[in-house]
Order: structure tokens, then C-alpha cells, then sequence
């Protein structure tokens, strides 16, 4: 069910005031095609080297498979909400035009099926992807309004994130993918010189791009609190909770996952907020013994997130109008 009524926020009778986005929300006017590209790249450059050299557990044709639900959902959904709006789908024009947006759906298929174990269970990834996709068409709020005063909406699930965790519910033989993948066939220097790339273009990319570093150091501040917290409630050691901190899974969720621009907030109280959120429902996991604790966890605080701007409609849109690009098309 679309979470977006656009009659409650088209109100205003006078036009908006333009004003400067912030940093954090200039991804979606200025610098989400770029950041998007370079996501794109990124994720396909450690899918090749992950399954030719770092040992990928996933078979070969996970990512094929993967990136087809992603592509086929995302043009589906595209067409049918072009349809209903009444304007062209913005994959029409050219080839260009049809690349960039894909970019996205790229980006969520290759993470999932990179993330996901199902074994020869490719169906289920396949499933994956296309529940992610199908998200940003399905989970939408209505964030501000145009200068026309009609309702800009937006996705608030993180699409991988939620089809991953869609998928572990539903799938009880799906599993994620072990973290000793992404460096079983590394050794010596290589060992710190993939974490310390994957951070150092994550950080530039956020900080460039998404606006998000006060997001990344409340997430790892926080979630290293909550690990201390823990051990000197249960009088467990510290290193226990802290040891997901190390691996390598760990570092992408931290700087590709958790940071997605469209489902996190702007403002660096929210992004703080956020974050302890996140490591807070984590915490809250582990006490349960239930697995999967950070994927569970940004799926609950997100959905929180978009119920949050829901009921606050009017005010959120009264605040944000200013900030988001108005011509944002109602699939970004």
C-alpha cells in the first residue's frame, strides 16, 4: 500500500521559495547521477574480482540472474507508475537515458545477490531482487511539495536491505553469504588493503556525494556502545560484541548500505538519530538471539523512519519543500 496522499500537503496557494539544498540533499539534484555511477562501478568491480580471485561462494550465475529481476521489476514498475501519472517513463529517449536508470536497480541486484547464500536456490534471489525493486514503487511517503504545490514522494525502505530481509524470513534454507568470502583467497598486505579501499572510496563518496559521514561515525560509535553495554549487562566480553566491527561485511554495510541517501535523513540530528536507532534495534536483536540482527534492524528503524514522515505530513513537508530538487520524478 503506497504511503503517499498527496491532498493532505498540496495546500500552499503561494509559490515555494528556491532555496540552496543542503549538502546531504544535493544527491538528488546535483550529484545522484555521479554518485550513482560510481556506486555502479564499484559494486560490478567487486562482483568480478569476488567471484574470480576473492572466492564468492554464490555461483556464477547468481549476479546474471540477479541483475535480470532487477532490471525486468524496475522497467514494470517504471511503466505502470508512468501510466497512472500520466508523464513518460524515464527510461524512454535514448540508450543513455535507459542506463541511468538502471543505475539503481544495478546497484540493489548485485548487492543482493552478493549478500544473499541460497545455494542452488537461484529462485530465491531472483525473489530478492525483485521485492527490493518493487519497494520503491510499493513504500512511498510524500516528503515535500513542488513549486506547482503537488505532493514529491519518496521510497523510505532501503530496497536491498528489505528484500534481503523479506527474504530470510520467508526462506528458511536462505542464509547470508559467510563473511570469509569476500577474503578467502586473499593473505598478508591484501587483508588490510580491501577494507582500507572499500573505506576510502566509501568515505569519499558520502562526503562528496551523500552528505552521510555524521551518519557512518554515530553508526560505528553507536554500535560500538551497544557492544559495551551488552558485555557488562550479560558479562560477556567485550571483544564478542565488537568482533563484527572487523570483518569485511561489516565495512560495506557501514559505508554502501546504511548510508542510502533516499531512505536516510538529510539533517545531521537525524543521521545521528538514525544511526543509534539502527545500533539500538541490533542490540535489541542480539538480547532475543535472533540472527540477521543488521538487517532486521535497518528494515524496522526505516520503516519507523517513513511511518514517522507519514503522520507528520504537513510539517515535514512544510520543512523540507525547500530542500528537495522539485523536479524529482515520483519513481526517484
Amino acid at each position: 500500500m503506497t504511503m503517499a496522499l498527496g491532498n493532505r500537503i498540496a495546500r500552499p496557494h503561494t509559490k515555494p521559495q528556491t532555496a540552496k539544498p543542503q549538502v546531504a540533499e544535493r544527491w538528488y539534484s546535483e550529484k545522484r547521477l555521479g554518485g550513482l555511477s560510481r556506486f555502479a562501478f564499484a559494486i560490478t568491480v567487486l562482483n568480478i574480482f569476488g567471484h574470480l580471485f576473492l572466492g564468492f561462494e554464490q555461483s556464477w550465475a547468481t549476479p546474471f540472474v540477479a541483475l535480470a529481476a532487477g532490471y525486468g521489476t524496475d522497467l514494470i514498475g517504471e511503466t505502470i507508475d508512468a501510466r497512472a501519472s500520466g508523464r513518460r517513463p524515464r527510461y524512454a529517449g535514448s540508450f543513455v537515458d535507459l542506463v541511468r536508470f538502471l543505475l539503481p536497480a544495478h546497484i540493489s541486484a548485485l548487492a543482493v545477490g552478493m549478500l544473499l547464500y541460497a545455494a542452488e536456490n537461484i529462485a530465491a534471489v531472483a525473489f530478492a531482487v525483485s521485492v527490493a525493486m518493487a519497494s520503491k514503487y510499493v513504500f512511498r511517503v510524500a516528503v515535500a511539495t513542488d513549486q506547482q504545490g503537488r505532493p514529491v514522494t519518496r521510497h523510505f525502505l532501503n530496497p536491498s536491505n528489505f528484500g534481503i530481509t523479506v527474504t530470510l524470513i520467508l526462506f528458511p534454507t536462505v542464509g547470508i553469504a559467510p563473511p570469509y568470502q569476500f577474503a578467502e583467497n586473499t593473505y598478508g598486505f591484501v587483508d588490510w588493503l580491501l577494507p582500507l579501499i572499500v573505506i576510502g572510496t566509501g568515505s569519499l563518496l558520502n562526503l562528496k556525494a551523500t552528505g552521510r559521514i555524521p551518519l557512518i561515525l554515530a553508526w560505528v560509535a553507536a554500535f560500538a556502545t551497544q557492544a559495551a553495554i551488552r558485555a557488562a549487562i550479560d558479562g560477556t566480553p567485550l571483544a564478542a560484541g565488537l568482533m563484527p566491527m572487523t570483518g569485511f561485511a561489516f565495512v560495506l554495510f557501514t559505508f554502501y548500505m546504511i548510508t542510502d541517501p533516499a531512505t536516510t535523513p538529510a539533517r545531521r540530528p537525524g543521521q545521528i538519530a538514525f544511526a543509534v536507532a539502527v545500533a539500538a534495534a541490533y542490540a535489541l536483536f542480539m538480547e532475543l538471539h535472533i540472527v540477521f540482527g543488521l538487517f532486521y534492524a535497518l528494515t524496522l528503524v526505516t520503516a519507523g523512519r517513513g511511518l514517522w514522515l507519514f503522520v507528520t505530513q504537513p510539517r515535514a513537508a512544510a520543512v523540507e519543500k525547500q530542500a528537495v530538487a522539485p523536479s524529482m520524478t515520483p519513481a526517484e
